[in-house]
């Protein structure tokens, strides 16, 4: 499962200073030149460590980057300076997913949802964890809702195909990933799912 990370806009009582340098270590972000923007957010915090805004983009490169330890330290300390910010629950609870610590990321992405109600990505996410949980059917619904609210969505169209085919709902599996291939020709990852639905219905068909 991949993380999009939920776009919030800088508060505006910020320094003409931080504003742009928030703005700069996004566009560094975007092109995946990760070591500048966390240098950018750095030189932020020193001169308003107060800027939840940058802890939460911190955590964000070090998600991407997969630094763990340090990405669930600058969320942490994003909640704690701002306990509203839907985005860094959202990315803390996609981070304790990784760690399939599912009851904790039920728990930040349900407070993310409360913030920000009917995101499809906070949605596709708590889906997941739902499902994971040993709550599928749950788990199931919530995605569903999220594939509502972004009907081509391609990472919440395979999330809803991993589960169905889990499941064993091949039909809504197959419907699912040739959406995200009609949608997006140019997704690998519904190919393969595809391909190994394919072999499971084989299998159970013998």
């Amino acid at each position: 499962m991949t993380t999009e990370p939920i776009s919030t806009p800088a508060q505006t009582h910020y320094s003409e200073f931080v504003l742009s340098t928030l703005d700069q270590a996004e566009d560094a972000k975007l092109t995946g030149d990760y070591d500048t923007a966390i240098q950018l957010l750095n030189s932020v915090i020193t001169d308003t460590p107060t800027c939840f805004e940058a802890y939460e983009e911190l955590g964000d490169c070090y998600l991407s980057l997969r630094q763990l330890d340090a990405a669930t330290k600058a969320l942490t300390h994003a909640i704690t300076l701002n306990p509203s910010s839907a985005n860094a629950h959202y990315l803390l609870g996609f981070l304790y997913s990784l760690h399939q610590q599912w009851s904790r990321s039920i728990a930040s992405l349900t407070a993310a949802d409360s913030l920000t109600p009917n995101h499809p990505e906070i949605l596709r996410c708590l889906g997941w964890s739902l499902y994971n949980s040993h709550r599928s059917a749950r788990g199931i619904a919530v995605l569903e809702r999220a594939h509502t609210l972004s009907d081509t969505d391609p990472n919440i169209l395979c999330d809803l195909g991993v589960c169905y085919m889990n499941d064993q709902q091949f039909t809504l599996a197959k419907q699912s990933f040739e959406s995200v291939v009609q949608h997006h020709p140019a997704s690998t990852q519904a190919k393969e799912c595809l391909t190994f639905l394919k072999m499971l219905e084989q299998r159970y068909s013998q």
